[in-house]
């Protein structure tokens, strides 16, 4: 049996058992792509994607700032500094290394506060039982609780968004790099590489009360960790995603209503396309990934033909929901390992005209959660769902999903089949592979 080869150094070989069957691994000390040749260049800040990896791989490739000039390498250790190595002009190649955790929001979210603003005064106008449930705040003036709320949210939004040019590789330097607080805006550009990075969720320091926002109403957020909007030939690879010093679990409720400061982890929105993530963590969050933003028609004409994306060897753990959420893209989920917590709501949330393939992935669901939660139909769209596996054994998620929901049943073949993949691994051997190869800190 040919061993399947990791980019990367440090080998050493494992023999998974299961049962009757051995699998032998080539491991490196850090990962990169599973059934590839180790043919990319030693510095990981050139590497580029390899051919056939996902739909990032699709027509020119992705091959970020691997030609950057050594006057276009920077190495910052500040947000001030890594916002200014993206605003240096031009769209040739960029390699942005990052040194160490950079805290977007050292100064706290006082520094971005409206003066006059004042968050009681807000809880005490809004309330439900003054203000009632029938009107929201769009109309309230720029000097009432809601109009200091917005220009604080303003004055927020401007200091921790970071536009990202065409042409540029973001790496991580070392085991423990990242970005705190922080929204990386790839949007409207094509050729981005984004690798090796701990993304601590932005927390948003003004989310707003909307009181017809269901029947009790909702506090909504802004601010993802990444946004891929309107871009193509995009890369995310070895990264991780958490909320970290700022679990849902430990934000007050107001109003009866959760005071929601996190919005997603990633979204992929907008006409965005050929997007591959690969060997990621996504942790400890509720609203996870959005692929297609909206059912309106008004943004479903650019996002049509679009949106198509690639998730392989990803950690998806300890989420809620969206993992991800899809509308109108061809999307391929392969060889991920999903491990759900006690507040799991589903994983993969079937949107309008998407054109989901979830194939030989791994689930590990808590006693007493039955794999019908796995798929959520939001409409009526058909999706492929083979070769999976739910705590070890073989699993037809459609068909749980179906016996649960015989009112809503979702129909089997997403009408394309996925050519873009690297090497495939069976299901059983996923967590294994992928929980000692994904996220932050495990390349080199």
């Amino acid at each position: 049996m040919n061993p399947l080869r990791w980019h990367g150094h440090a080998m050493r070989r494992v023999t998974v058992l299961t049962g009757c069957t051995a699998l032998v691994l080539t491991l490196t000390g850090t990962t990169a792509q599973a059934g590839h040749p180790d043919h990319h260049p030693r510095d990981t800040a050139r590497q580029t994607l390899p051919a056939d990896d996902g739909w990032a791989a699709h027509g020119t490739g992705t091959t970020g700032g691997a030609a950057a000039d050594a006057e276009r390498v920077y190495t910052v250790s500040t947000w001030a500094e890594f916002k200014a190595a993206l605003a240096v002009e031009g769209t040739a190649p960029r390699i942005v290394k990052v040194k160490g955790l950079i805290d977007a929001v050292s100064q706290g979210c006082d520094a971005f506060a409206e003066p006059g603003y004042d968050f009681d005064a807000y809880l005490e106008k809004y309330a439900p039982e003054t203000w009632g449930r029938e009107t929201d705040l769009s109309a309230e003036p720029d000097d009432s609780p809601e109009g200091l709320r917005r220009a604080s949210a303003a004055r927020q939004d401007q200091a921790i968004k970071a536009n990202v040019p065409a042409n540029t590789t973001i790496i991580g330097v070392g085991r423990n790099a990242g970005l705190k607080g922080a929204s990386l805006q790839i949007k409207g550009v094509d050729n981005v590489i984004v690798r090796n990075l701990t993304f601590e969720s932005p927390v948003d320091c003004f989310p707003q009360w909307d009181p017809t926002d269901g029947a009790q109403g909702n506090w909504n957020s802004e601010y993802d960790s990444a946004v891929v909007y309107g871009s193509t030939h995009v890369w995310l690879d070895h990264n991780t995603f958490t909320d970290g010093e700022h679990p849902d679990s430990a934000a007050p409720t107001y109003f009866g209503m959760l005071y929601q400061q996190h919005d997603g982890q990633l979204d992929i929105v907008r006409g965005a396309d050929h997007v591959t993530a690969s060997w990621n963590v996504f942790t400890e969050h509720d609203k996870t990934i959005l692929i297609g933003n909206s059912d309106s028609e008004s943004t479903a004409a650019g996002d049509r033909g679009h949106l198509r994306t690639t998730f392989h060897h990803n950690l998806f753990k300890n989420l809620v929901e969206r993992a991800p959420r899809v509308r109108f893209g061809q999307v391929d989920v392969y060889n991920n390992h999903f491990v759900a917590g006690e507040d799991y709501s589903y994983s993969f949330g079937v949107g309008k005209e998407s054109q989901l393939v979830v194939e030989h992935n791994a689930f590990t669901l808590p006693a007493g959660v039955s794999p019908a939660k796995v798929l959520k139909r939001w409409n009526d769209a058909p999706l492929t769902a083979a070769h999976n596996r739910v705590n070890g054994r073989p699993a037809d998620l459609i068909a749980a999903h179906n016996a649960a929901n015989p009112a809503t049943p979702l129909r089997s073949g997403a009408g394309w089949t996925p050519t873009l993949r690297g090497k495939v691994l069976p299901a059983w051997a996923v967590p294994f592979v992928v929980d000692h190869g994904a996220g932050a800190g495990r390349l080199r």
